[in-house]
C-alpha cells in the first residue's frame, strides 16, 4: 500500500511538472527504470550498430581506427549525456532537445531555434530507423546468401525487407503499447546475454586469429584517400555506434518518477554501450580474416562472414547473426516509438503541416497513432534513397547520425550562449552536474560540431554522381525547409513549451545573484 501511495504522488508530481511547461498529462505513465534502460540500450545497443556498419571501418582505417575512435568517441559522447542528462531532469518532456532549447535560450532566439533543433532532431531519429531497418534487413538476406550461395543480393530486396520491418514494428506500435515495458525488459536480458553468446563463440572457435599488431597497429584503407583523412572518416562507425543515448527523454510522458529515473537511463545506456562495443570491437577484429575478402562478402554484412570464417559453420554463423537481427527488430520497434513520440510532441507545439491531426492521441490505447504512420512514412521514403545511389545505406547513415548530433549541439550551445547573454539558468531537476556543467557543455559541444562536419566528406575517392555522399545537400534541404516554414507559418504558429520554468543567474562578469523569470508559452 505505501509502496502504490509513493508511486501514485511521484506520477501526480511528475505530471505536475508537465502542467508547469504547459501540457497535459495525455500518454500513459508504464516505464520504470529497468524498462527504460533496456528501451534505450536497445536503441544505443552500440555492439550490434557497430556491426551493423562493420563495413564503413573495415574500410575506413582497419581495426585501428575503429578500436582507438571507439574509445575516442564514448569518453567525449560521456560529456554530452552528462550534460542532456542534467537538462531532462529538469525538463522532463517528450520533446526532448528543441523543447530544451526553448526553455534555455535567450528569448529573443529561442522559438526560432527550438524550432529549427526540432526539425534536425526528427531528421535523425527517423533516418536512424531508416537505417536500422536495413541494417535488419541486411542482416536477413545475408543469412539467405550464406545458406544459399546461389541466391544475389539485389537493392530492391534489401528496400522491401526494410519496408516491411517498419510496417510490422508500427503495428506493434499501434496495437500493443502496453507491450513496451515488458518488450524493452526482456530485450536487455537478451542483449547482454547475446553479447556474451557471440563474443565467446568467435573467440572460442576462431582458430586463425590475427596478430595484435593488425589489430592495433595496421592502418587499411579501401577509400582512395590519403591516411589522415581516411582515419577522419572512420569516425561515422564510432559516432553511428554511439548514437540515440538521448531516447529516454522522449519517452519521459510515459515514465514514471521521469526527473529522476530518465536522465540515469540515459548515462547507463552510454557506460554499457561503450563496455560492450569496446569488448566486441576487440573480438571481432582479433577474428576477421582476409579483409579484403570480409569487406566484399557476398553477404553484404562483413560481420556474418567473419562468424561464417570463425565457426566454420553455417548454421552457427546464422544461429550467432540471427542473435543480432533480433535485437535489430526490437530496436526498430523503440526507434519508431521514439520518433512517433518526437513528432507527436512536435506537433503538439504546432511546429508541423496538419499539426493538430498529428498530435492526436487515441483515447483507448493512449498512443498517437497519426504520428507512428507518419513516422513509418518518412522512414519507407529514406529507406527508398537505395533504390537510386549505390551508397545511399552510408549517406542515410550519416544523415541519421548527423541530424541527432546538431540536435544534441543546440541545447548546449543556447547554455553556453546564456551565460554570456546573462540568461543562464539554474536547472531545477534533481540530476545536476554543478560548477562542472560548463565544462561538460564545451567538450561536448565542440565534438558534435567537428563531427557533423565530418559527416558531410565523400568517403570514396575519385568522386563521382554514384558514390557522393549527399548528407549536405540533405542537411541543406532540411535546414532550408525549416527556416521557410519557420518564416511563412511557424513563427506565427509554433508555440513550444512554457518557458518561465526556471532560474536565472549570473552572465558572464555579473555577481551571483538568482531571480525567478517569467515568461510564458511561445514568448
Amino acid at each position: 500500500m505505501a509502496a502504490e501511495k509513493q508511486a501514485f504522488a511521484d506520477e501526480t508530481k511528475e505530471d505536475a511538472i508537465l502542467e508547469k511547461l504547459g501540457y497535459q498529462q495525455e500518454l500513459k505513465r508504464s516505464f520504470g527504470l529497468l524498462g527504460m534502460i533496456g528501451f534505450s540500450f536497445s536503441v544505443v545497443t552500440s555492439w550490434t550498430a557497430l556491426g551493423g556498419v562493420l563495413i564503413v571501418g573495415v574500410e575506413t582505417g582497419g581495426p585501428p581506427v575503429m578500436i582507438y575512435s571507439w574509445i575516442a568517441v564514448s569518453i567525449v559522447t560521456l560529456a554530452v549525456a552528462y550534460s542532456m542528462a542534467e537538462i531532462c531532469s529538469a525538463y522532463p518532456v517528450a520533446g526532448g532537445q528543441y523543447s530544451w532549447v526553448a526553455m534555455l535560450a535567450p528569448p529573443s532566439m529561442a522559438r526560432g531555434l527550438s524550432y529549427v533543433t526540432g526539425w534536425f532532431m526528427l531528421t535523425g531519429i527517423l533516418a536512424m530507423g531508416a537505417t536500422n531497418n536495413f541494417i535488419g534487413a541486411n542482416f536477413i538476406l545475408g543469412q539467405a546468401n550464406l545458406a544459399f550461395p546461389a541466391y544475389v543480393i539485389e537493392r530492391w530486396h534489401t528496400v522491401l525487407l526494410a519496408y516491411l520491418i517498419a510496417i510490422l514494428v508500427t503495428v506493434v506500435n499501434i496495437y500493443g503499447p502496453h507491450l513496451l515495458d515488458r518488450i524493452s525488459k526482456g530485450i536487455l536480458v537478451w542483449n547482454i546475454a547475446s553479447f556474451v553468446v557471440v563474443v565467446v563463440v568467435v573467440l572460442a572457435t576462431n582458430k586463425h586469429k590475427q596478430p595484435a599488431s593488425f589489430v592495433f597497429h595496421d592502418f587499411q584503407n579501401f577509400t582512395g584517400f590519403g591516411t589522415a583523412f581516411t582515419a577522419i572518416l572512420g569516425l561515422l562507425q564510432s559516432a553511428f555506434g554511439m548514437c540515440c543515448y538521448e531516447a529516454p527523454a522522449h519517452m519521459t510522458e510515459e515514465m514514471k518518477n521521469a526527473s529522476r529515473e530518465a536522465p540515469k537511463a540515459i548515462i547507463m545506456s552510454v557506460y554499457i554501450g561503450a563496455i560492450t562495443g569496446l569488448i566486441f570491437l576487440i573480438s571481432i577484429c582479433f577474428c576477421i580474416g582476409d579483409i579484403t575478402a570480409t569487406a566484399q562478402s557476398t553477404t553484404g554484412v562483413p560481420l556474418i562472414q567473419i562468424f561464417y570464417d570463425s565457426t566454420g559453420s553455417v548454421v552457427g554463423a546464422c544461429f550467432l547473426a540471427s542473435l543480432i537481427t533480433v535485437i535489430v527488430l526490437v530496436c526498430a520497434n523503440a526507434l519508431l516509438a521514439e520518433g512517433s513520440r518526437s513528432l507527436y510532441a512536435f506537433a503538439r507545439d504546432k511546429g508541423l503541416p496538419f499539426s493538430s491531426l498529428i498530435a492526436k492521441v487515441e483515447p483507448k490505447r493512449q498512443v498517437p497513432v497519426y504520428a507512428i504512420l507518419l513516422a513509418l512514412g518518412v522512414q519507407m521514403a529514406l529507406n527508398s534513397i537505395y533504390f537510386g545511389t549505390l551508397t545511399g545505406f552510408n549517406t542515410v547513415i550519416a544523415i541519421a547520425t548527423e541530424g541527432f548530433y546538431l540536435s544534441y549541439a543546440m541545447p548546449l550551445l543556447v547554455r553556453i550562449l546564456a551565460r554570456f547573454t546573462g540568461h543562464a539558468k539554474v536547472l531545477p531537476g534533481p540530476y545536476t552536474l554543478g560548477r562542472y556543467g560548463i565544462v561538460f557543455n564545451v567538450i561536448g559541444l565542440l565534438f558534435l560540431l567537428f563531427t557533423s562536419i565530418t559527416f558531410n566528406f565523400p568517403t570514396v575517392n575519385p568522386v563521382d554522381k554514384d558514390n557522393m555522399n549527399y548528407t549536405s545537400a540533405a542537411i541543406g534541404v532540411i535546414g532550408l525547409v525549416s527556416v521557410v516554414t519557420w518564416v511563412t507559418t511557424g513563427r506565427k504558429g509554433f508555440t513550444g513549451p512554457e518557458t518561465g520554468v526556471g532560474i536565472v543567474v549570473r552572465g558572464v562578469g555579473e555577481e551571483e545573484g538568482v531571480s525567478a523569470e517569467v515568461g510564458g508559452k511561445g514568448e
